[in-house]
């Protein structure tokens, strides 16, 4: 057997696309790693959840993203391979193959991107809330963080060919749901927001008066859109608006 025909072996092509396929991957990773690094994405994810685990694994987001597009193309040279080589002549498998890598790729992404999005979404949410000192605010942002990470686990699922439509109708069904409870059970939330603005608007008192709300007494401190914030002494007390408007505020004048 000449070189030209041992060159011309599938078996031969087959290895030399293998090899050429695991070169390509390794490099394609490690500029993935690079650029996601030069881009702040190793800062976006610092401290949430999913890179706790990562780190718990001995790596990190960028590291595990950067292996998924090798083991993109890793995939890709071992299928380009067996095709060559004759071990699967059905060319109709070839297809579906070739298109379904491509979308299991996209749906990792959407479920890491997924997970990132709804840490840095519960985050935002809680930062926004801090100052509101109702206990119903609380749930909040965790129904913030699990709506995210349920859309992206639909957008993955739809990816990779799987019918969503009851996941959907669940999805609309939860959004109604949220709704309907929600108003039910942040009505104090709801009213006493609806009064702040009538507070801040109205301002029937300002901070430096001294007032009474119920059996409460002392120096108004704070009046925000949520609670009236008032100290007496060595104590701080912390009204709902709402109570404002069913127990009444007398000022106290000195």
């Amino acid at each position: 057997m000449d070189w030209q025909t041992l060159v011309d072996e599938p078996a031969v092509i087959a290895v030399a696309v293998l090899a050429l396929g695991l070169v390509v991957g390794y490099l394609v990773g490690k500029l993935n790693k690079e650029l996601l690094s030069a881009a702040g994405v190793t800062d976006a994810v610092e401290g949430t959840p999913f890179e706790r685990t990562a780190q718990s694994l001995g790596t990190s987001t960028v590291e595990i993203v950067a292996r998924i597009s090798s083991w993109f193309i890793y995939g890709i040279a071992v299928l380009t391979a067996i095709h060559i080589a004759e071990l699967l002549p059905t060319d109709a498998f070839w297809a579906n193959i070739i298109q379904f890598i491509p979308q299991v790729f996209i749906a990792v992404f959407v479920l890491i991107l997924g997970f990132i999005i709804a840490d840095k979404a519960e985050l935002s949410v809680s930062e926004y809330l801090r100052g509101v000192k109702l206990p119903e605010v609380a749930i909040i942002p965790k129904v913030v963080k699990y709506s995210v990470l349920y859309i992206a686990f639909i957008i993955a699922l739809d990816q990779i060919g799987v019918h969503v439509f009851a996941l959907l109708i669940l999805l609309a069904v939860y959004t109604v749901g949220i709704v309907i409870v929600g108003g039910y059970a942040f009505k104090d939330f709801l009213v006493s927001s609806a009064a702040g603005i009538y507070l801040l608007l109205n301002q029937p008192y300002s901070i430096g008066d001294r007032v009474r709300i119920g059996d409460q007494s002392g120096i108004v401190q704070e009046v925000d859109l949520f609670v009236t914030k008032i100290e007496d002494d060595s104590e701080e007390f912390i009204v709902p608006n709402r109570r404002v408007f069913e127990e009444g505020v007398i000022r106290i004048r000195s």
